[in-house]
């Protein structure tokens, strides 16, 4: 009769949840939305600069004359350049409120000392004076380089300072009500970019608020469902450790039974020991020689003879001549914790169940442990007996050992379990962690 194996069980997913916890508590996010806006901001105050600036150039042209030509023409240029700068500021998004500061002070003093720099002040200028198409320019850049309270003073006060001018002869000698007019509508331009750039400031604020702590509310969450599956897959360990003793106990009616059962009972309470004094690592990697010295140990323990073979040891040292010939240290196996303890608690279980039920076996090497690595550098545990074996199918949904203690427990930690067995000619349980990807 072939042998049949029971199920092979692909490796567990990793958690996500865990890791996202992890990465969202130590590393903190930067806000997205106020870096989005402000570039926006940036880059419309920059373009409109550049539009105004350009449209106040012709009539820079035609009072040139009237000005005198070396520090008004150097005032000129210093406010023109710093226009300029906030320009490649914003395409850059470095220095955009030193430049904008740097534009709004610029034109507050040029137009304080307008009509110092005039040739003639008495003289009546013919037209507007050219600073006129900058005013709303100098207001916007304020917006953004000051605070709120400061940008609505700056806002005020430069139309006002421009309407004096205006209605003296080196501002035109406008009459008071085209002055007014003129100040009124640059109040309201800059007074409508203001309050757009602070409520898109505001809103964005808020959104990036909501946004922190719905990152940290979900970490929270995360870290607690994380912490809960945590405490579930303890649990089911427990339950099948002290479930096998009892059911061991429940059928001990010979002294060698019974004598089975105190060991299994001094192992679940080792292993409750070992779980409550420090909690299992998922990132910690040990040694597949370590789990090997346990599962020795294990054997060693029990009432009958369990034969450990490993093939993991490395071999005798070559005589001459094959000493002469180099050989590449092999690397040491290694593995999650997890994965150790869980491949140790499995092994465990199939050494139990083929000494409560393979029957007496005179051979002593009937029962082996064969530990090995494979090329792959995956961990393989193979627990065999020559015992009576069983029907697979005939295994009652309502014993746990096989699928719970052994197959659910490995397959959790990312392992696989194949069990074969046929009447008469024994049981074999095959470990392997990584678990293989099932065949399509």
């Amino acid at each position: 009769m072939s042998k049949r194996p029971i199920a092979a069980h692909t490796p567990a997913a990793p958690r996500d949840h865990a890791s996202a916890a992890g990465s969202l508590a130590g590393t903190p996010r930067r806000p997205i939305s106020r870096a989005q806006i402000e570039t926006v901001i940036y880059r419309s105050v920059a373009g409109i600069s550049l539009i105004f600036a350009l449209q106040s150039v012709p009539s820079m042209l035609v009072q040139i004359d009237d000005r005198r030509p070396g520090l008004a023409m150097f005032g000129a240029a210093a406010l023109g350049a710093a226009i300029l700068g906030v320009v490649l500021a914003s395409i850059l998004k470095r220095g955009v409120r030193t430049m904008t500061t740097l534009v709004a002070v610029l034109y507050l003093v040029e137009l304080l000392a307008w009509p110092m720099l005039m040739v003639d002040p008495d003289a009546v200028l013919a037209d507007k004076p050219w600073i006129w198409y900058l005013c709303t320019v100098a207001t916007s850049c304020a917006a953004i380089a000051f605070g709120l309270r400061w940008a609505a003073l700056y806002t005020f006060v430069v139309p006002i300072v421009y309407g004096l001018i205006r209605v003296l002869p080196s501002g035109g000698s406008a009459n008071v009500g085209l002055a007014v007019l003129d100040v009124v509508y640059a109040m309201l331009l800059g007074l409508v970019v203001l309050i757009i750039i602070s409520l898109l400031r505001d809103a964005t604020a808020v959104v990036d608020d909501a946004q922190t702590k719905a990152l940290s509310t979900y970490a929270v969450a995360v870290r607690q469902h994380a912490t809960e599956v945590e405490r579930i897959e303890v649990d089911a360990i427990v339950h099948d450790t002290v479930l096998a003793t009892l059911l061991a106990a429940a059928g001990a009616h010979t002294p060698k039974n019974a004598h089975l059962a105190a060991v299994m009972a001094r192992n679940a309470l080792a292993r409750l020991g070992e779980a409550e004094a420090e909690p299992v690592d998922e990132t910690r990697w040990v040694p597949f020689a370590k789990l090997a010295d346990r599962i020795r140990a294990a054997a060693g323990a029990l009432s009958c003879p369990v034969v450990v073979i490993d093939t993991t040891a490395p071999p005798p040292e070559p005589t001459a001549p094959e000493a002469a010939a180099p050989a590449a240290a092999p690397v040491p196996a290694q593995l999650s914790e997890q994965a150790g303890e869980a491949l140790y608690s499995a092994t465990v279980q199939a050494m139990v169940n083929s000494l409560q039920h393979a029957g007496s076996l005179p051979a002593p090497d009937s029962r082996t442990v064969t530990l090995s690595v494979t090329d792959t550098g995956a961990c393989v545990i193979e627990v065999a007996d020559h015992g009576r074996g069983f029907v697979l199918a005939d295994v009652s949904p309502d014993r746990l050992g096989l699928r719970v203690s052994i197959q659910g427990r490995v397959r959790a930690a990312g392992g696989s379990a194949l069990i074969e067995s046929t009447p008469g000619r024994g049981t074999t349980v095959t470990l392997r962690w990584p678990g293989e990807p099932e065949s399509p």
